[in-house]
């Protein structure tokens, strides 16, 4: 019985993002609980090597590569899924830009740039791979990968928090319109995870002993450790909710 609340055959997957980091391993457990998986990125070269760990473990996946703010190739990716036979099910929009500035140096033009990734993107294929669901009469699944910079904040880091936030309330919106048409929406916020982008800050002794400290679990969160609770939330195991963001950061927003 709990395998079967965890399988995911005959579905299909995209993952945004999902050439390196969170994304590529969310992608790897999609796929290993048996959904055929698009990997997306913008840079070819990972996104084919992101395709090499797939094909030597087994594994189904295709690649698309596409940039997430250009809207038309986006379509096109989703049409030709559903013009397949083989619509999207699930769609995990990961990609996410951040710009680790004040908001005095972050010009009001650089601002809608971020947005168009973090935001506007994530809103614009969700509106698109839900509308290809609702002509088929099927149901399904987005997450949204947020952050712990949605709830706090600093004064070096202030537009990634802004975007993280609506992504946030977009969850909740798209829940609410969705809900009836058996299309669920949730987000999970990660903490500090061990992933290419943050190689600076896990070789910081400071900021490791920080961690120690200041989490729960005391450590960095490796990669791999997202990949359950959104294999959670694109099963059938989670058909119960939406709505909802799932804080996945070893305790560090929850430890005095």
């Amino acid at each position: 019985m709990a395998d079967h609340l965890f399988a995911l055959d005959g579905k299909v997957a995209l993952v945004t993002g999902s050439n390196q980091g969170l994304g590529l391993e969310i992608a790897l457990c999609l796929a290993a609980a048996g959904a055929r998986v698009i990997l997306n990125g913008r840079d070819e070269t990972k996104l084919e090597k992101a395709g090499q760990r797939f094909l030597a473990a087994g594994l189904d996946a295709e690649l698309a590569p596409f940039d997430v703010t250009d809207t038309d190739e986006a379509a096109r990716v989703i049409d030709a899924a559903a013009d397949s036979g083989a619509p999207i099910d699930i769609l995990v929009n990961n990609v996410g830009r951040r710009d680790r500035r004040a908001y005095t140096e972050v010009s009001p033009e650089l601002f809608a740039e971020l947005l168009q990734v973090n935001l506007v993107a994530p809103y614009a294929l969700s509106r698109l791979m839900s509308a290809q669901l609702i002509r088929a009469g099927r149901p399904g699944r987005i997450i949204n990968i947020s952050s712990i910079g949605a709830s706090l904040a600093g004064p070096f880091d202030a537009t990634y928090p802004i975007a993280k936030a609506g992504l946030e309330g977009m969850t909740r919106a798209f829940a609410a319109a969705l809900g009836p048409r058996g299309i669920t929406v949730n987000t999970l916020a990660p903490g500090n995870f061990a992933t290419e982008t943050n190689q600076d800050l896990v070789a910081n002794e400071q900021y490791r002993d920080y961690l120690a400290l200041r989490a729960s679990i005391g450590r960095w969160g490796q990669p791999e450790e997202i990949a359950g609770a959104a294999l959670f939330l694109a099963s059938a195991a989670a058909s119960y909710i939406t709505g909802q963001t799932i804080t996945v950061d070893g305790g560090l927003t929850k430890h005095l």
